[in-house]
């Protein structure tokens, strides 16, 4: 009884607190419906667990969207449809084309947007705002054995602005302060818990080269990172191949190394490296060796200042640009090794790559560095210094392009049936900075809704 008196106690202390500091409201709001978010509050309250499943979303009733334009984004075929309808059922796609001659099945709960659009949610391969990065990541010059996961913060304050710019997929990864930071997860930005938010753990082992591992220690040079690196490959590949030996009945059962247990999804190809990559000779040092010595996946990340000398080869290779977020820059027309000063005669980085036949260019914010709902930015300042959009290319380098490089294309990136009903409704074109993000449905449940919503971004 004592014990039962204590836990009430510290409950009502515990309910009194938050009252206070603004964590919980004293009049509570219809169950299931939305209120305008504080900083200090997750996205998701008890009122929406109760709730009964939201109409698209998994175990509701079917969800119809009427709108003006949808941007498929798919790799190949049509990319717009206009006056388009979307059938949503248990958190996925279940069917997009044009209205005419269909309607929503009975029972679908029909929402008509009018002249609003529709884009598949955008994502970036390049993140550090999913939790609290707190790893501990810089002790050795390669720490592959390290992972994000264990920081993770769902439904964080930088995803909820990153929902309303339309970001609904992540890399959250490892820093880039030595040479291997470790391994990235690949997270959806508006689920409530880590379990429902994972796409894929490991996302991505992050590899640094140049633009920072270089301030590691004295007399760290591009020639003893590659040696770092390369030896770090060098043992993971030989533990995969004891491990690969094992299971097809070829030697005995290797010892469980933890450090390298990654290499094993590396050199199955279940999994990629992502490298922070910047000048040319870094660039083609993560093609040559992670891709052509070691046949590894990888892409290049950021790869700017110069990089895009090397694009011809990355495409020959098989190897992604996942540009920036120094997107431009003016190095082909001034002196000096970085370029004259001249704005007007500034280049689009992803225009350059884009410009030597890369057809795999997408975008990334490096968040904080550019904040994370400023994504959609990346590709508004390259179209305008000179990133070619047609065929929908600046929409496809925010989702079907990183999708396809991190290998995940599969459930994101497009507005196809059977996929992930992660879809951004919007005023227009999303490479116009004029343009607003009004309503965001991640796995069909409606995230984020500017007629509801406090406006976030």
């Amino acid at each position: 009884m004592l014990e039962r008196l204590r836990v009430r106690g510290w409950c009502a202390l515990a309910l009194a607190l938050s009252q206070a500091y603004g964590f919980a409201q004293s009049t509570p709001a219809a169950s299931g419906s939305l209120r305008a978010p504080d900083p200090r509050r997750s996205a998701y309250t008890v009122d929406d667990a109760l709730a009964p499943p939201a109409p698209g979303a998994k175990g509701g009733p079917g969800l119809a969207l009427l709108v003006s334009k949808a941007l498929t984004a798919q790799w190949g075929g049509a990319q717009t449809i206009d006056n388009a309808l979307i059938l949503v059922r248990d958190g996925r796609i279940e069917s997009i084309g044009p209205r005419e001659g269909t309607s929503a099945p009975a029972g679908y709960v029909v929402r008509d947007l009018g002249a609003l659009w529709a884009m598949p949610g955008m994502i970036d391969l390049h993140s550090h705002v999913g939790g609290s990065m707190d790893i501990n990541d810089m002790v050795y010059v390669t720490n592959p054995e390290l992972n994000v996961r264990a920081s993770v913060i769902p439904s964080n304050s930088n995803f909820e602005r990153a929902i309303a710019s339309g970001v609904t997929s992540v890399l959250y990864i490892p820093g880039s302060g030595t040479n291997s930071g470790g391994q990235g997860v690949l997270l959806k930005t508006g689920l409530p818990n880590y379990e429902e938010s994972v796409i894929r753990d490991p996302g991505s082992l992050k590899v640094a080269q140049w633009g920072n591992p270089e301030r590691w220690g004295f007399g760290v040079g591009k020639t003893w990172e590659n040696h770092h690196l390369r030896d770090m490959f060098m043992q993971g590949r030989a533990y995969a191949a004891r491990w690969r030996a094992f299971e097809e009945g070829k030697g005995p059962q290797p010892e469980r190394d933890l450090r390298l247990d990654i290499f094993r999804e590396l050199f199955s190809h279940r999994t990629q490296v992502s490298t922070h990559t910047q000048v040319a000779q870094v660039v083609m040092m993560t093609i040559l060796m992670i891709r052509k010595e070691f046949g590894i996946d990888v892409y290049i990340d950021h790869g700017e200042w110069g990089g895009y000398l090397y694009a011809e080869l990355a495409k020959e290779l098989g190897v992604p640009g996942i540009i920036g977020p120094r997107n431009v820059d003016n190095a082909r027309t001034g002196p000096g090794p970085w370029g004259g000063s001249n704005p007007e005669k500034m280049t689009a980085i992803a225009g350059e790559y884009q410009a030597r036949g890369m057809d795999m260019v997408g975008f990334n914010t490096d968040s904080p560095v550019i904040p994370q709902e400023e994504l959609f930015l990346q590709s508004s300042v390259n179209v305008r210094y000179g990133f070619r959009n047609d065929d929908a290319q600046a929409v496809r380098g925010h989702t079907i392009v990183p999708a396809k490089t991190a290998g995940i294309d599969q459930r994101v990136g497009s507005l196809e049936k059977g996929k992930d009903a992660d879809i951004v409704i919007l005023s227009g074109d999303p490479s116009d900075p004029r343009t607003s993000v009004e309503v965001v449905f991640i796995e069909g449940r409606k995230v984020y809704d500017t007629a509801v919503d406090v406006r976030r971004f």
